[in-house]
């Protein structure tokens, strides 16, 4: 199924991944992250989104993938879908790799408004 097709498609499942980096690393991380796993990301899932938080000394990234259900999903990220599939150059960056996901059921969908 193509991008386009999904386009109509409601998003019923959240995958949600979060890995920390030291604040030197962070800027690189982040361009790394986005072109390495969120842009692939982008043409499986249904939405994708990159959140970052700086704090002192540390930065948390966090994406978010949305999709119609756990078989899509599934077959973008395996049998296991709470299982992570580390970047390439995921151990050089993070201060410690996480070993799951959080798949959530979305409870409520509603779109921002077109404007």
């Amino acid at each position: 199924m193509t991008h386009a097709d999904r386009a109509g498609l409601t998003p019923k499942i959240a995958r949600i991944w979060r890995g920390r980096t030291i604040a030197a690393k962070a800027d690189d991380y982040a361009a790394y992250l986005l072109e390495a796993g969120v842009k692939p990301l982008v043409e499986k899932a249904l939405g994708a989104q990159m959140f970052r938080e700086d704090r002192e000394g540390e930065s948390e990234f966090v994406t978010i993938s949305y999709w119609e259900s756990i078989e899509a999903m599934s077959r973008f990220a395996g049998s296991d879908p709470r299982r992570i599939h580390h970047l390439e150059r995921d151990a050089e960056f993070l201060m410690e790799l996480p070993e799951r996901v959080q798949i959530l059921e979305i409870a409520l969908h509603k779109p921002p408004a077109s404007g």
